[in-house]
């Protein structure tokens, strides 16, 4: 699968843009905040229905503007494919593929199949478990439409659950309801879990011999999943912590309280690893990621990478391109200087400014 073009309209600062894509590797450069990274985050928006920055519709269309469009036109097989999304501020998104109008996100998502890499997911080991959470999660609904659907139905049900138990300090008498959300919880929770611990072992065969390679045979890196309940205590569980969830008015058992732990050379680089090892882990864990799309979707995903190189020194700098491979890749910087010393082929060069963009070949 590659991207063949994305048309914009009223996207962020984008009024009007189209841009025709190489199947190899594009560069997109210029200064800071002229909109390298809001091409991306379209390409991401198209693949996901989401923003990689968990910005809302009304804020990714333009400020002086009620909608925007974002056209993608893929290539599978030979066959174009075209994916029309048209976002509202006041409204739902609407999603067409080749013309035919979509109701659910599911319906999208594995079409286009991205990995996207910014500065911020080199900090995902050191951070909290809500960022480790959510990439698994990111990368299981592109995967797996029933991990999105036992997702979206679980948090709906953990918002409803909650409210529930606030509501409860001023009706007592709705606590007769609490095993009816209780027994959902369990049941769209106990999927989630399942889906996780696969993911884990997935990820944590794929990533030992590339950690192993990137650290020059070093290290060896396992990832542990880490469950807040397993699926046989989880309905227990739910029942003995029932008063203490209605005390804190909130929901204190089950996989939205999940974390992942790596370990390298058996320490928990989460708390004990150098800031060198954490960032090297992270690399590990995107390349990982690459892989195992592949292996799953039996396709190749398209590498979203959003300045992350000049926060790399030159071994994994090197290490990330040259395992780039046969992925189409589209890259941000602010300048070319990083790329003059890497033996590395540029198929399509970009200069970004101000909302512009000029294919410099």
């Amino acid at each position: 699968m590659i991207i063949k073009s994305l048309e914009l309209a009223d996207f962020r600062n984008y009024e009007s843009l189209e841009i025709s894509f190489d199947k190899g590797t594009n560069i997109l450069y210029g200064d800071n905040a002229q909109g390298k990274t809001n091409i991306l985050e379209a390409i991401f928006v198209s693949a996901t229905t989401k923003s990689h920055k968990g910005s809302k519709d009304k804020e990714i269309v333009n400020f002086n503007k009620e909608e925007a469009h974002i056209r993608t036109y893929l290539l599978k097989d030979d066959e174009e494919i075209r994916v029309d999304m048209h976002l509202r501020k006041n409204k739902s998104k609407g999603i067409a593929i080749d013309g035919q109008k979509i109701k659910k996100a599911a319906d999208l998502l594995g079409l286009l199949n991205v990995v996207f890499f910014s500065p911020e997911d080199l900090s995902i080991i050191k951070n909290g478990p809500a960022e480790r959470r959510h990439f698994a999660d990111m990368e299981l609904c592109q995967l797996d439409s029933f991990y999105l659907y036992n997702l979206n139905h679980y948090n709906k049900i953990i918002n409803q659950r909650n409210k529930l138990l606030k509501d409860m300090y001023f009706n007592p008498e709705l606590k007769e309801t609490l095993n009816i959300w209780d027994s959902q919880l369990v049941s769209f929770g106990s999927k989630i879990i399942e889906r996780r611990q696969q993911f884990s072992s997935q990820m944590c065969e794929i990533i030992f011999d590339i950690h192993k390679k990137l650290s020059g045979g070093k290290e060896e890196l396992v990832i542990k999943y880490e469950s807040d309940v397993s699926i046989e205590d989880f309905e227990r569980n739910m029942r003995i912590n029932q008063e203490r969830d209605i005390k804190l008015k909130q929901t204190t058992t089950g996989p939205h309280r999940d974390d992942f732990s790596f370990i390298v050379n058996g320490i928990d680089i989460r708390k004990y690893g150098s800031q060198g090892q954490q960032r090297t882990a992270a690399l590990s864990l995107k390349l990982s990621e690459i892989e195992l799309v592949k292996k799953i979707s039996r396709d190749t995903p398209v590498l979203l990478l959003d300045d992350v190189l000049s926060e790399l020194d030159s071994n994994r700098q090197n290490y990330l391109l040259n395992s780039i491979g046969n992925i189409q890749t589209i890259i941000t910087c602010t300048g070319l200087d990083e790329f003059i010393n890497n033996r590395f082929e540029i198929n399509k060069i970009f200069k970004v400014t101000n909302g512009s963009v000029i294919c410099e070949n």
